[in-house]
């Protein structure tokens, strides 16, 4: 079997680097850090006109209809220069009207999605901030065929710039989805403080919010969609990271070539040398299990469980150190607003804990483990 990349793969790789680098390097970067929802509704037009909104949408609705494989590629490149956009939450909320959307709701939303015209967003997580359908304890009460919401969901990527929640809840206990636009009575964001000012998050509230069935995604089991998307945002967030973690190294790479100490570039000293060198075996390491899983997408979808949290755990851990590190041999500039290099260690820390940290997926890991291999 043969994972090496496609020529298309490789001129999309190609591609998205050479329009981020002209149209969205890091001093645009900060720009966009700077506005409410780090978010610039002209750039994300042109994103979704170079078809990278749409690229896991259906043919049928406006879209590509291309698979996380090459997904990934596209996200390597948005990580590495830091891209603030919602195209991790947009692409969860497309494979959640995928999975689960009916034919109805699949063509009301899916070329808003990929056309940019909409955002959308999952909103899963709560105050426990536990991941995954042990997380969801929002809990619907019922008046003839409605469903009632009232709580509050914490930790929603781009809540801000968001048009469309895909919601879990449930309902006398059992999980439920539904698609809750922005505009709906009774909805309301509030926007929380990040580390990375790239990345932005926020809680919405629901006060009597109707859903009637029309919202309401026909998934014929709640709970294996909302763990899918657990997957594929683990899946997604490991993408990025990758980037940026290997452009942290490359900045880092070419400082210590740069610095001079002693009369000699830093990048002599073996101390510097063989750090910068583990970083490089982390990185290619963990492509591996991040292309097995993206492919075990739409492939081997009993696959998928294992190579997200094996994926997602060693990135959590690798990319927290390697941005550790890249700061430390920048040496006390490294921690300035002026240097690059910090924003990287701030995204590191957004990445560790979304999806699941490490710890989440090793024990995840272990209890798929125990329980058998049709687990």
């Amino acid at each position: 079997m043969n994972f090496g990349f496609t020529e298309e793969q490789d001129f999309l790789r190609e591609a998205v680097r050479k329009f981020l680098d002209g149209r969205c390097p890091i001093p645009e970067v900060r720009t966009l850090m700077e506005t409410p929802d780090a978010h610039s509704p002209e750039l994300w037009s042109e994103m979704a006109s170079l078809g990278w909104l749409g690229l896991l949408v259906p043919e049928e609705h406006g879209g590509a209809g291309l698979t996380w494989v090459d997904f990934v590629v596209l996200l390597e490149e948005t990580g590495r220069t830091l891209l603030p956009s919602p195209l991790v939450s947009n692409a969860l909320a497309v494979t959640a009207l995928i999975e689960a959307g009916s034919p109805a709701q699949q063509a009301r939303w899916l070329p808003a999605l990929s056309d940019g015209s909409s955002v959308g967003t999952l909103a899963f997580l709560e105050a426990s901030d536990v991941p995954g359908p042990d997380g969801i304890a929002l809990a619907a009460s019922i008046e003839d065929d409605l469903h009632l919401l009232d709580g509050e969901k914490s930790f929603v990527a781009d809540a801000g710039c968001a048009d469309l929640f895909v919601v879990a809840y449930r309902v006398n206990g059992e999980l439920a989805l539904a698609l809750v636009p922005a505009s709906a009575d009774g909805v309301s964001v509030t926007l929380a403080p990040s580390l990375d000012e790239t990345k932005r998050m926020g809680t919405v509230r629901f006060a009597g919010v109707r859903i009637s069935s029309v919202d309401r995604l026909e998934a014929a089991s709640a709970l294996a969609t909302v763990s899918h998307l657990q997957d594929c945002g683990a899946i997604a967030v490991t993408a990025e990271a990758l980037g940026a973690a290997e452009n942290a190294t490359a900045i880092t790479v070419q400082y210590a070539k740069d610095r001079i100490q002693f009369g000699s570039p830093i990048g002599r000293y073996q101390g510097v040398k063989h750090r910068l060198s583990d970083q490089w075996v982390d990185t290619e390491s963990i492509k591996s299990l991040l292309y097995y899983g993206a492919w075990s997408i739409g492939n081997s979808r009993e696959e998928l469980p294992r190579y997200a949290s094996l994926a997602k755990a060693y990135i959590a851990e690798a990319f927290t150190r390697i941005g550790v590190e890249c700061v430390q041999l920048h040496g006390a500039v490294g921690y300035t607003l002026e240097y690059d290099i910090q924003l990287y260690i701030k995204r590191s820390k957004w990445v560790r804990s979304m999806f699941g940290d490490s710890d989440y997926h090793r024990d995840r890991l272990v209890a798929r483990t125990a329980a058998g291999p049709s687990h």
